[in-house]
């Protein structure tokens, strides 16, 4: 008997799919009407909730709706998309990735100590730098994929090890001699319009995962992986491999968005992007990825990181502080764990069966 692929978690719609704690779907649950099915989920929650949120800064917060603030938004919140892509596929994994923002930190001292104090090209500095990013998604793929460690103790342990290596190279020192042609490309704009230059690099990443988490076997094999491990191997998935991919990708991203986030700001610091792995998290998590792996989509985690960054430039506008945007941003992951639930609630109550005559 032949099984079809489930449209959004890629497992067989024959068998049953769980949304969070909700009841198993069988195929009656395809019966809801489109509306149903396409409104009533946390995807659209969220890009309604972006929708409010940003006619809401734009009617009541001064200079929001002025003509940089689209710039200076997605200046702020591209290294934070850029992660969040490889943080879905491991969260969807069942996994977590907690040392992203230190890998970006790490990799801003590799390419600042290359390229200010060895005297290399930027381009060859940056390659260096994704490199120590890759080598350090491996070193945590390994523990968690091979050696069986869960993926939080060691993330945790590794957010102090790259942490204490970008700190331990530079100490308090900054190194801030860039070569001005590619901190001005940083923060260039795109042609004529007030788009700046790096929505490019992040649109490219943005097709990359979605062709390869919706639309690959090994997208597909992620979400098994999320449901249950076991019988994702079972099914000829190999697991290992993998995760090792996820973290690996994680890695390297992350030494990217470490790279941009020198040149934008024009300096090289061990503690650059500090605390950065909080808003990564609740942006996939808000964006309706479920934290113990199985279901997530690429749109919603957009809509996550669009409605973080919109919040945080609206509050930043109005002169509150970062420690209560870091306040809020907690709550939004609190938030975040709590919504899959209710809208798997929303979803266990059927319209009601239309009698058919006999």
């Amino acid at each position: 008997m032949s099984s079809t692929t489930h449209a959004e978690t890629g497992t067989p719609a024959a068998e049953n799919v769980t949304l969070g704690d909700a009841a198993p779907r069988t195929y009656k649950d395809f019966h809801r009407p489109w509306w149903f099915r396409t409104f009533i989920t946390t995807e659209f929650l969220i890009i309604a909730l972006l929708a409010l949120v940003w006619i809401w800064a734009n009617i009541s917060v001064d200079n929001f709706s002025g003509p940089l603030t689209v710039r200076y938004l997605l200046m702020d919140i591209a290294p934070l998309l850029m992660i969040a892509l490889p943080m879905t596929l491991i969260i969807v994994t069942g996994q977590i990735d907690l040392s992203v923002a230190s890998v970006m930190g790490l990799s801003s001292v590799v390419v600042g100590i290359a390229h200010v104090q060895w005297g290399l090209s930027l381009p060859v500095a940056g390659l260096l730098a994704i490199v120590v990013g890759i080598a350090c998604g491996a070193f945590n793929g390994f523990f968690v994929a091979y050696v069986k460690l869960p993926s939080l103790a060691v993330t945790i342990g590794t957010l102090a090890l790259f942490r204490g290596l970008a700190v331990g190279l530079l100490g308090t020192t900054a190194l801030t001699d860039f070569d001005p042609q590619w901190t001005s490309l940083a923060t260039a704009s795109l042609g004529d319009t007030r788009l700046p230059l790096v929505v490019v690099p992040v649109v490219v990443l943005i097709l990359v995962f979605v062709v390869l988490l919706h639309f690959t076997p090994f997208g597909r094999g992620l979400y098994d992986i999320g449901h249950n491990d076991l019988t994702a191997r079972f099914s000829g998935v190999n697991v290992a491999r993998s995760q090792m991919i996820t973290f690996i990708l994680s890695g390297g991203v992350s030494a990217f968005a470490g790279i941009y986030y020198t040149l934008r700001f024009g300096n090289s610091r061990g503690d650059n992007a500090m605390g950065l792995e909080l808003e990564v998290i609740a942006a996939v998590l808000l964006g309706g990825v479920l934290i113990f792996g199985g279901r997530g989509a690429l749109h919603g985690v957009l809509a996550g990181v669009l409605l973080i960054g919109v919040i945080s430039s609206a509050l930043r506008l109005e002169g509150v502080t970062v420690n209560v945007i870091n306040i809020i941003i907690g709550i939004l992951l609190i938030a975040s764990v709590i919504t899959p639930q209710i809208v798997a609630g929303l979803q266990r109550r059927s319209p009601k069966k239309r009698k058919v005559a006999p």
